[in-house]
């Protein structure tokens, strides 16, 4: 008798979870694409959120490189006038290496405006790569007075 009535209650248990438990497949396919288009929703409005972010940063890194490419601009002509106050042989040595600063500023300045923002994919090289170009012009700057003699 005991072992009927373990039986009983379990079939019993069975059953109603069974019943409860069980969507139909229709229901279950609805649902499942009703998650999925949340999620595609979601992901939508992350990658919205990124290109709005990448534009931010390209824009403020662009803005930044402007204003570090006037300044080198600023200094080289205040070089030149030291330059052209200088003895004759300091001068044309002088000249020389002031006038390669400028080309390596103007081609900064140059790989700067030719950069496109659809390039997104190659954004992370050239920002390495431009701001390797940019302290280096930074050191040879700086070093102008002092490298030369």
């Amino acid at each position: 008798m005991k072992k009927t009535i373990i039986n009983l209650v379990a079939i019993i248990c069975m059953s109603g979870t069974m019943l409860t438990g069980c969507q139909s497949s229709a229901d279950r396919v609805q649902n499942a694409q009703d998650k999925l288009q949340d999620a595609n929703e979601k992901v939508e409005a992350a990658n919205q959120e990124l290109d709005q972010a990448m534009r931010d940063s390209i824009q403020q890194f662009r803005k930044e490189s402007e204003e570090t490419i006037m300044a080198n601009e600023k200094i080289i002509a205040e070089y030149k006038i030291k330059i052209a106050r200088e003895k004759v042989g300091n001068r044309a040595r002088n000249e020389r290496r002031l006038a390669e600063l400028e080309q390596q500023n103007s081609e900064m300045k140059r790989d700067l405006e030719d950069f496109n923002e659809v390039q997104r994919d190659k954004w992370d090289s050239f920002r390495i790569r431009f701001n390797h170009n940019m302290d280096k012009h930074a050191r040879e700057m700086r070093d102008f007075w002092t490298k030369g003699k």
